[in-house]
């Protein structure tokens, strides 16, 4: 008994917030059956100790005094008790009988627990046997005046009486006491299930308690917890904690939550009332789409990154992008998230224009504000044309180059070169094409590119070689013979009808030729100098082979047709092949380029008949010389 009452008072209780724990009452001695004329003392207690100060006392459920400390009785009937930190205890049924033979119980008794059943006679030294009985049925025999000991106790545990016998063969006796019922106290009362908000705002945490309390008695049981929302089990499931962390809760879980609280062994089990809890929604606000790269205009073949975002919402919220012009949206995605992005992978022209999103969490999309996409384009390699195309311009006229880009974001600037000069440049603010005009001099043949930038990379032009061969006297190479008048014309025609056997050509008027097909591709444009934005570097015309003869025009036809003492020679352009090497042994092939071939008609003298005679078995006879790569300068045209 010593020992009890210590663990009552070491013990503490456990009262837990918004759940007062019961009083309980102790009995002195412990048993709820005594005889008429003993006395019981009631103590008090609350969670934590004897109840100190006020205690108010009820006596078959009505109130019956209010004092402070323990109290003593004598009558039958229930007793109860309350205190300023606990609610109502238990009431406990304490009777005091006249009968010969009573039963025993001890009290306190909890759900689970062991219990001591004494069967009492007021004549203990007359009784030689006692039976104990369960709802009729005999449960010990028993030939002492000690007790009996039944193990876990249930709530519901029937009805208990006993029997006593005794006296002599001749004349024996027998006593039956009252039926009792066992008053088991319960170990810890139904849980209370709370949570730390019963209308959170969704994807908020939820702190779920179970709440319960073991009397002081029994602080030394370990309880576990389960908590449930519907039938379904919530966490691990078994723990030895009363509480359960929910990280996020959605709308989806409105629902019905209860929790169940046990001893280890599952031998007491009780569970709470089911709970609501309604979790609330904050609709979609404040919509916006942004792009990535920021600034709103990109680089055809870059990747485009389009993030909606929103303000506030919460739960589920389902992004979708659009494009102003079409009516399927770009994309969609639905996540627990404030935005989201779309990626748009390596972008082009197509893709420019006016988007915007929208964010919806089932209470009606929200739109976001327009944002505009521009794209810039960077410029393709341009092409270079020279005007006129037709007719040759002759010396002092104006030759106008024309670079454009089929492709590319105004502005363009357009610069235009010849070999390894710059000649100008040109801005086409609004695209196309610009233009350069050049007034025309002997010194101007050769190799012609332009270059277009836009700010998103350098492209250049093929290159065009335009030949300068002369259109007016001073444009010419002149050489002069003089010749008599007869035999001339003879030796000329002759002459020029063994050039024409391997040239076949017939054009009037000289000028500017171009080749036709460029000369060669440039690699790559080399980085801007401090006076241009890029710099061609021009080279080298390269043959993969060497290209076939070509095919020219005559520069020039009826030059002073009344000065007989003269013969104009023809001028050739020839570029070397495999197949003419054979044919021009006198050529010297170490030069790659383009060649200029001038012939001159000899004299003819009567004593030059053997000449002509030995020179009529080749192309080239010893009737005219060969120069190769003369330079074409004014200063030797005038010779």
């Amino acid at each position: 008994m010593l020992l009890w009452l210590l663990l009552l008072i070491l013990a503490p209780g456990r009262e837990q917030s918004g759940l007062a724990p019961k009083a309980f009452l102790l009995l002195t001695p412990s048993w709820t059956t005594n005889f008429k004329g003993e006395k019981v003392t009631l103590t008090c207690w609350d969670s934590h100790s004897p109840a100190k100060g006020d205690i108010y006392w009820y006596y078959n459920d009505n109130f019956w005094k209010k004092e402070s400390g323990d109290l003593q009785i004598n009558m039958s009937g229930y007793y109860k008790c309350k205190t300023q930190r606990s609610s109502f205890s238990d009431p406990v049924h304490v009777e005091f009988l006249s009968d010969w033979l009573i039963l025993q119980a001890s009290h306190p008794v909890f759900e689970g627990d062991n219990i001591t059943l004494r069967c009492r006679g007021k004549k203990e030294a007359d009784i030689r046997e006692k039976i104990y009985y369960k709802d009729g049925e005999k449960l010990v025999v028993s030939y002492d005046s000690g007790s009996v000991r039944l193990n876990s106790i249930s709530r519901i545990s029937g009805k208990y009486h006993c029997t006593a016998s005794g006296g002599g063969f001749w004349r024996r006796w027998e006593q039956t006491s009252k039926p009792l019922r066992i008053q088991v106290q319960e170990l810890f009362p139904p849980p209370l299930l709370t949570a730390s908000s019963s209308q959170p705002i969704e994807g908020n945490p939820v702190t779920l308690k179970c709440e319960t309390w073991l009397p002081p008695q029994k602080s030394y049981i370990q309880l576990q917890f389960c908590f449930f929302r519907e039938d379904k089990v919530l966490g691990s499931g078994w723990s030895s904690s009363p509480e359960l962390q929910i990280p996020a809760i959605w709308s989806e879980d409105s629902r019905s939550y209860w929790c169940q609280a046990g001893t280890v062994t599952h031998s007491v089990m009780k569970r709470s009332l089911k709970s609501q809890i309604h979790v609330q929604r904050v609709p979609v606000s404040d919509v916006n789409i942004e792009m990535q790269p920021p600034g709103g205009q990109l680089i055809e073949g870059e990747n485009l990154v389009l993030i909606c975002s929103a303000a506030k919402g919460t739960g589920t919220i389902t992004f979708s992008w659009h494009r102003e012009g079409i009516i399927r949206s770009l994309g969609r995605k639905t996540q627990r998230s404030l935005s989201a992005e779309l990626w748009i992978p390596t972008v082009k022209e197509s893709d420019a224009g006016r988007y915007y999103c929208a964010a919806d969490n089932f209470q009606g999309p929200i739109l976001s504000e327009w944002i505009t996409v521009t794209l810039r384009i960077p410029v393709s390699r341009p092409v270079l044309t020279v005007n006129p195309a037709g007719a040759q311009p002759v010396v002092g006229e104006l030759l106008e180059l024309h670079c454009e880009a089929q492709r590319g974001s105004p502005p363009i600037l357009y610069w235009f070169y010849h070999d390894n000069d710059t000649l100008g440049n040109s801005l086409a603010p609004f695209g196309g094409g610009a233009s350069f005009n050049l007034s025309l001099m002997a010194q101007h043949s050769g190799n012609y590119s332009c270059g277009a930038d836009n700010g998103l990379g350098v492209q250049c032009s093929e290159m065009v070689t335009l030949n300068f061969t002369g259109s007016s006297r001073n444009k010419i190479i002149l050489i002069t013979v003089g010749v008599i008048g007869g035999l001339l014309s003879i030796l000329g025609l002759a002459a020029t009808a063994a050039l024409m056997g391997n040239f076949k050509t017939q054009r009037k008027s000289g000028g500017l030729s171009a080749t036709g097909t460029p000369s060669y591709s440039p690699n790559e444009c080399q980085e801007p100098s401090s006076s241009r934005p890029f710099r061609i570097d021009p080279q080298e015309p390269t043959y993969s082979e060497p290209p076939a003869l070509m095919e020219l025009q005559p520069v020039y036809s009826n030059v002073n047709p009344g000065d007989s003492e003269l013969v104009y020679s023809q001028i050739w352009s020839i570029q070397h092949t495999k197949e003419n090497l054979a044919s021009a042994p006198r050529m010297h092939w170490e030069h790659k380029g383009p060649t200029v071939i001038y012939s001159e008609l000899k004299k003819a003298h009567p004593d030059d008949s053997a000449v002509q005679a030995s020179s009529r078995g080749s192309t080239h006879g010893d009737a005219t010389e060969n120069y190769e790569n003369v330079p074409c300068a004014s200063s030797a045209l005038d010779h």
